[in-house]
């Protein structure tokens, strides 16, 4: 009994999770007219996704998302393996504030922080610019992954660095050709976040980026529904192209994931 109870919870917990997402699939097929018709696709249509495609700025949107998540996953992923294993190998003065400093970043919402981060950027020149979108980004997932990739490093051996010594290399060599190898889950979550930050985020790409040539999917997703209009069979087909590529991300990384994000649990 206590196994059927465990399977059909299960079962409606997956029915549940999946619902969601399929009804956005099945809506992306519907005429306008059938938006919130809860039969199955009656009339089949494609006219949402040539119309997303075709007559806005999908592909000005698209570009842009690329560019901005290109640089904030790379970014991303070297400053935040080259702190984490600064702050797992060396032992340096303000060290302990550092890391403090990087948990209490992650306290706060992003609703509290965008008029700070927009005076900021104004004051800079970066508003409507892809490289100020990448920077507050930066703010999200640098922090977060510099803390998992320091306990991710905690669990390789001090050994091998010393061993590189050994062989004449610095601490960068030592870092780049010897523990980046051994760091690759880690490395695949860190990339994960920083990519998922950039792709799905829209308080900041709402609030940096204005005119509907430079925003990016996740901001341009918005002006499919607003106070104006309410077009949901274009929001539902972009927002199934838009979940095309995270999936495929997700389907490369994923054997990683889960070593990833556990390791630094424990110490052996």
């Amino acid at each position: 009994m206590a196994s059927v109870g465990l399977h059909v919870t299960l079962l409606i917990a997956s029915a549940i999770a999946v619902l969601p997402p399929l009804w956005l699939l099945i809506t992306s097929f519907k005429p306008q007219s059938e938006a919130f018709s809860t039969a199955l696709v009656k009339d089949f249509t494609l006219g949402n996704y040539d119309h997303v495609i075709n007559d806005t700025e999908f592909v000005s949107w698209v570009g842009n998302s690329l560019l901005v998540v290109g640089l904030t996953t790379v970014i991303g992923v070297f400053i935040s393996a080259t702190t984490g294993y600064a702050v797992s190998r060396f032992r340096f003065p303000g060290m302990r504030p550092l890391m403090w400093l990087l948990l209490i970043t992650q306290m706060f919402p992003v609703a509290v922080l965008i008029v700070p981060l927009y005076n900021l950027l104004a004051s800079l020149g970066l508003l409507n610019q892809p490289i100020g979108l990448v920077v507050t980004y930066l703010t999200i997932a640098v922090p977060f992954c510099a803390w998992m990739m320091k306990g991710y490093f905690d669990t390789i051996p001090v050994e091998i660095d010393e061993a590189g010594r050994v062989d004449g290399l610095n601490p960068f060599g030592t870092f780049w050709r010897l523990i980046v190898p051994l760091a690759k889950p880690g490395l695949a979550v860190t990339g994960f976040y920083s990519f998922i930050t950039g792709w799905a985020e829209v308080a900041y790409a709402s609030a940096f980026m204005t005119g509907e040539e430079n925003l990016t999917l996740a901001g341009g997703l918005q002006t499919f529904v607003n106070q104006y209009t309410s077009d949901w069979g274009s929001l539902t087909a972009a927002a199934v192209i838009v979940a095309v590529p995270a999936a495929i991300i997700f389907g490369f990384v994923q054997r990683h994931l889960v070593g990833g994000l556990t390791a630094g649990a424990t110490k052996s």
